[in-house]
């Protein structure tokens, strides 16, 4: 019998989704919410009703895309955190109210691992244990992957995440939001000639707040000193800026596989689409001996794809949800 999942994300502000077929990715369609680019940052009430218009006509997509009907459906999968909780109750309400109308069973996810097994959405995809780098706008954690439901955090940021110090630095230069990529593409055409002090935070964990701050002091200093020095010195900012959180991620890597041993290595979030972390892990692989993976771009970012590889394996394993489920926008791993 194949096994046909329906896949909700609806955590931030990207309505998403799939349809997984044995573990194979058959359709992953994405809803974006331009709105946001008029405030700087997601605003969680215009997420959530952009959900809820952007839902329907999605699922409707990704079953004709998949060539799958409703009724061939043997599970529904969500997203139940962490998140913006208005934009996670549209998501888990929707998937409530189609599993019981179908009388199929219901599978929680966990957001960021399903992040870590988006790698699964495609061959080749790392073997157990690995260790994965998970960044994105609200986290940065490094995992330790020792099957496809068992996984352990070993370090986490305690305040900033690197996707927010990507968008929090952009904010203050003036770019448009998200600014992750913006800045990764102003990257390309600079040179890292100005240089920012690592944090010294202890094992495996990260921050990020201090960096922010001291990229603010610095652009303060040099607008007061040369007025035009934003429009000038731009693109070597941006790949300064982007220089630094990488070096910050990468040195907690190595760190990560000295202490555990693992050198299958991989990465995933929304970060990981950077041109920079990328480069920089496939050239710190060769020349220290790991073995590692990339996601494709497209599961990079939020999306369903990623929730229904991670509930098929769950459904495998009979874990299934019940009809008294509800969001959270704070889920421990």
């Amino acid at each position: 019998m194949q096994i046909n999942i329906l896949a909700i994300e609806s955590s931030c502000d990207d309505t998403s989704a799939a349809i997984i077929q044995d573990g194979r990715v058959l359709s992953n369609c994405i809803a974006n919410q331009e709105a946001h680019r008029l405030y700087g940052g997601v605003v969680p009430e215009v997420a959530s009703r952009a959900h809820q218009a952007n839902i329907i006509p999605v699922v409707e997509l990704a079953l004709k895309k998949a060539q799958v009907n409703k009724a061939d459906l043997h599970a529904i999968a969500f997203t139940k955190g962490p998140g913006l909780i208005g934009s996670l109750m549209v998501g888990v309400s929707f998937a409530k109210a189609m599993a019981l109308s179908l009388d199929i069973p219901l599978i929680e996810v966990h957001h960021m691992k399903a992040h870590v097994m988006a790698h699964f959405a495609e061959q080749p995809h790392p073997s157990f244990p690995f260790l994965c780098l998970t960044v994105s706008g609200g986290h940065t954690q490094i995992v330790r992957i020792e099957n496809h439901l068992e996984m352990e955090i070993l370090g986490q940021t305690i305040d900033d995440a690197a996707g927010e110090a990507f968008d929090k630095t952009g904010k203050i230069l003036g770019l448009d939001y998200p600014a992750g990529p913006i800045i990764d593409k102003l990257a390309q055409q600079g040179q890292a000639k100005f240089s920012f002090s690592e944090p010294k935070i202890p094992n495996l964990d990260f921050s990020f707040s201090g960096l922010k701050t001291a990229i603010l002091y610095f652009l303060k200093k040099q607008v007061k000193a040369t007025p035009d020095f934003l429009q000038e010195e731009l693109p070597h900012i941006c790949a300064s800026v982007q220089d630094r959180i990488v070096s910050i991620l990468m040195n907690k890597v190595k760190l990560a596989v000295k202490q555990t041993g693992i050198k299958t290595v991989a990465i995933a979030g929304g970060v990981s689409a950077n041109s920079g972390l990328r480069t920089s892990l496939l050239e710190t692989g060769k020349e220290l001996g790991w073995q590692t993976f990339i996601p494709k771009f497209e599961y990079c970012t939020d999306n369903a794809a990623m929730i229904g590889v991670t509930a098929y394996y769950k459904f495998l394993a009979k874990e299934f949800s019940h009809q008294g489920v509800a969001p959270v926008a704070r889920w421990n791993m």
